[in-house]
């Protein structure tokens, strides 16, 4: 039988014409209809109510820095820039981040809360082997989890994507290009990819662990560490290798090197360097360039589709990251064995 299945009811007699008509029915997947659950499930609790407040505040917040300090930045870089727009996500005055750190900070927040008790809440409740026990594959259940989530997640932040945009457009009275316009749109597609890849690790967790609040404390302990405690380690480990103190320029070259290339398996850092790259054109290059390199380079713009080429090692990390959490929590679901309560 096909997704879309259509009934045909019995005849219906038509008063008008006496002849009779087929009434039509749709019915609706099961998966899409386990995806509208969740979704009504996360949208009536607290939990998304007070994450869509705290966003919303940091986007006013990043926004009011944005004009305000925006007229500033363009006279101090350039008079007529061709991308006034995108400084509305990327512009700060030092006491408040802009949009752009906004979401590379609460992100993994959202994406953890979403997906911390996702499986084993169900089974805590015994909801779960009653779930399964019902005519549907087994793997709709934690897909169904995962696209209700990631539809929550994109549905809020291009939301407040096109908050700032639209505000922006009110307050300068400016439009933006279509140039502009296709950055934000990748941009907010790659913060999408990057709160995905938080999801799916809280997700692992919740299938691993049986109690949410291990599960919890588990995504929250690796996005600490992540955030504040692998630059530290990072940052020593390098100093060790290669002593600060000779600063000739090949040593020191090796030591940008050496440590951009420990910090380019944090997604965070994934995600700051494309997003960057999408929504400050003049950025060529992600990593220290020689003199033979710069010469004969003109300090122009580049096109999207350049900009796309550059962080393409940056969005293949965070789509196989994203993958493989959703891989091995799609594993250890499949052969978990449920029993009822």
């Amino acid at each position: 039988m096909s997704d879309d299945t259509i009934q045909v009811t019995a005849p219906t007699a038509n008063p008008w014409f006496g002849g009779f008509r087929k009434k039509k029915a749709r019915t609706t997947h099961p998966f899409w209809v386990m995806v509208g659950k969740e979704m009504a499930d996360h949208v009536r609790s607290w939990r998304f109510i007070l994450l869509l407040a705290l966003l919303a505040l940091a986007c006013v917040g990043s926004l009011y820095t944005a004009l305000s300090n925006l007229g500033s930045s363009i006279k101090a870089i350039d008079a007529e820039d061709a991308f006034f727009f995108l400084r509305l996500f990327t512009v700060s005055d030092g006491s408040m981040p802009s949009f752009m750190v906004f979401i590379s900070f609460l992100g993994p927040i959202l994406g953890i809360a979403l997906g911390f008790d996702a499986i084993n809440s169900e089974q805590n409740r015994g909801t779960l082997s009653r779930v399964l026990s019902q005519p549907i594959h087994r793997d709709y259940l934690i897909n169904s989890k995962f696209v209700a989530a990631l539809i929550i997640i994109g549905v809020m932040l291009f939301a407040l994507g096109f908050l700032v945009m639209g505000i922006g457009m009110l307050v300068t009275g400016l439009v933006p290009t279509m140039e502009e316009f296709m950055r934000f749109f990748a941009f907010m597609l790659v913060s999408v990819l990057y709160v995905a890849f938080w999801l799916n690790l809280s997700l692992l967790f919740s299938v691993r662990f049986r109690q949410a609040a291990t599960s919890a404390l588990s995504g929250l302990s690796i996005w600490l560490f992540f955030t504040v405690f692998y630059q530290l380690i990072v940052q020593l480990l390098v100093k060790a290798v290669i002593p600060t103190t000779i600063l000739t320029q090949q040593r020191a070259a090796q030591y940008q090197y050496l440590l951009q290339k420990w910090m380019s398996i944090l997604p965070s850092q994934l995600y700051s360097d494309a997003t960057t790259t999408l929504l400050m054109p003049k950025v060529r290059s992600l990593g220290p360039l020689t003199m033979e390199q710069m010469y004969g380079s003109i300090p122009s713009p580049l096109p999207l589709g350049q900009s796309l080429l550059v962080v393409w090692p940056q969005l293949t990390g965070l789509i196989a990251a994203t993958l493989l959490c959703f891989g091995i929590s799609y594993l250890w679901f499949m052969r978990r064995e449920v029993r009822a309560n």
